[in-house]
């Protein structure tokens, strides 16, 4: 469980950094200036999003065979290896001011649970609920992981993220997902 909890973490921490959401959450704290609600409405949008899709993946887990579900688990990750190394960038439509009329809370949660349909993070989820038992552990940890890279950038602003080596972040998180991919793959940890 705590295996789970702490890979969940550090790996959706690391594909996140630089990701679309983590420039929606610059730009919302450009426009709106108000951290507290902001960080408020991506904890609530990310729960709701990454429980689902964990829900997804505990559900496949269930149903798929052990052997498919290796090959399929550990291809994935090596297929988010790959997607982690491709950088993010918001659309111009997405650039747009958001609505206020649901105040900076609510457009904080239906934006960022929006955006983060079929993101990296999201699928990542979906995969680590496949892989570890525990729906909890890896909704938490993936949860804690969207927070510990985008409350910085609420906080901190667009200053500080320029300043992250961005390839070498992204790197990091591609190996992790590479050696996740490849263990699955040779059956790494399995029981029997």
């Amino acid at each position: 469980m705590l295996e789970a909890f702490l890979i969940s973490t550090g790996v959706v921490a690391l594909a996140e950094i630089g990701d679309k959401t983590q420039l929606l959450a610059l730009v919302l704290a450009a426009r709106f200036r108000k951290p507290v609600p902001i960080i408020l409405g991506i904890l609530a949008a990310t729960l709701a999003n990454h429980f689902m899709a964990g829900a997804v993946g505990a559900w496949l887990a269930a149903v798929i065979g052990p052997v498919a579900m290796r090959w399929i688990l550990g291809l994935s990750f090596i297929a988010m290896a790959v997607w982690t190394l491709i950088p993010d960038k918001l659309d111009d439509d997405e650039d747009q001011e958001p609505q206020p009329r649901f105040g900076v809370f609510g457009t904080t949660l239906v934006a960022f649970f929006l955006l983060e349909m079929g993101d990296k993070t999201q699928i990542a989820t979906v995969a680590l609920a496949a892989k570890y038992p525990s729906l909890v552990a890896v909704v938490s940890g993936t949860t804690l992981g969207m927070m510990l890279a985008n409350v910085p950038a609420v906080l901190l602003g667009e200053v500080a993220a320029r300043k992250l080596p961005m390839r070498l972040v992204h790197g990091i998180a591609g190996a992790i997902f590479l050696v996740m991919g490849v263990m699955v793959l040779l059956g790494v940890g399995q029981a029997g």
